[in-house]
């Protein structure tokens, strides 16, 4: 990143005109000489970024102050809720990534992150998780009994919730409703009997969360692909909340979704956390990750780093570990890093 926005400067000083666009505000106050902020199809404002500070710029992007994130302490037992045991996995896929010894524990009342750079095992290690690939090399355990070779549909009966990353197509079918995409999931929610759909309970059951996470939507008869994708996104995670899971998977969760409903969706986890949910978050935004993980782990060339207190790194070791330098080379090598000028 550091790299592309020295290139990015470097074009503006040969008299490049860039136009940038993003939801990250420390890109635009690092990079931009001016902005124009849009919200809801209107500008509301025009300014120079390196005036503003970031909750200025927020609060014209959102319509409100920026809101800190709380994080309370869990009080519960800590149990092991899932846990994945020397896991490997070699992909078929000439494109795929093969995974080795995978160990990684999910505690109640916890949040894991996993960073990496895209394309190091994350859809892998997801599709292993959530019971869409098995495999029988290595083991998966929720709470303490072997699942690694159910099916998806039979975790999420024992309590797995799961967030893919793309949220069209696998998250929600594009020309269907939200209530029949509710349905697809939360079916075990008494929205069936004796296999035919109850209508009124799914309907009602969409409308719950669309005003429960605060979703911006017509209503349960919408299309998913009518909704923006931070919309989509929080009906999505609204969803597989709303079915109390034990252990929920969440893969890229704010990607391209805006500051407000980042700040929405992040603090949701940290919340539901707190209630004794065993959360996995594997996200490639490493600001996200200190955010609202307890631990974090790293994924690079199939191979999972052990996992670190948040509060015990930082994000040049994560990165270093990102690069594929193991565990006990980054003390050194974190203390070799110097400053890149931009």
């Amino acid at each position: 990143v550091k790299q592309l926005f020295k290139t990015l400067k470097l074009l503006a000083s040969q008299g490049v005109s860039i136009l940038y666009i993003s939801h990250k505000l420390h890109e635009i106050q690092e990079l931009c000489d001016e902005a124009t902020i849009l919200r809801n199809g209107r500008v509301t404002g025009h300014v120079k970024p390196s005036e503003k500070s970031t909750s200025e710029l927020a609060r014209l992007m959102i319509g409100r102050e920026l809101p800190s994130y709380q994080h309370s302490a869990f009080s519960g037992e800590q149990s092991v809720l899932l846990q994945v045991k020397q896991l490997n996995y070699a992909s078929d896929d000439p494109f795929g990534v093969s995974l080795s010894n995978i160990d990684l524990e999910l505690k109640a009342g916890e949040i894991t992150g996993i960073a990496g750079i895209s394309g190091n095992g994350q859809a892998e290690l997801l599709a292993l998780l959530s019971g869409e690939k098995l495999t029988d090399q290595g083991k998966i355990l929720f709470e303490g009994r072997n699942v690694s070779r159910l099916y998806a549909g039979e975790r999420r009966d024992l309590g797995l919730g799961f967030v893919p990353e793309e949220r069209l197509g696998r998250g929600a079918v594009p020309n269907m409703s939200l209530s029949q995409n509710a349905f697809l999931t939360a079916f075990r929610q008494g929205l069936s009997r004796f296999g035919l759909i109850n209508f009124e309970k799914t309907k009602a059951f969409a409308a719950h969360c669309i005003e429960k996470f605060n979703v911006k939507a017509a209503g349960p008869q919408a299309e998913a692909r009518s909704l923006s994708g931070g919309n989509l996104q929080k009906f999505i995670v609204g969803r597989e909340i709303l079915q109390n899971p034990k252990v929920l998977i969440v893969s890229q969760p704010t990607w391209g979704v805006d500051i407000g409903a980042s700040m929405f969706i992040r603090q949701t986890l940290i919340d539901l956390s707190r209630q004794g949910v065993a959360i996995l978050v594997i996200s490639e935004e490493l600001e996200e990750l200190f955010e609202i993980s307890d631990q974090l782990c790293v994924l690079a060339s199939g191979k999972l780093s052990e996992p670190i207190a948040t509060h015990n790194t930082n994000a040049e070791e994560i990165g270093l570990l990102m690069a594929g330098i193991n565990n006990h080379a980054v003390v050194q090598a974190a203390a070799e890093i110097q400053p890149i000028s931009v």
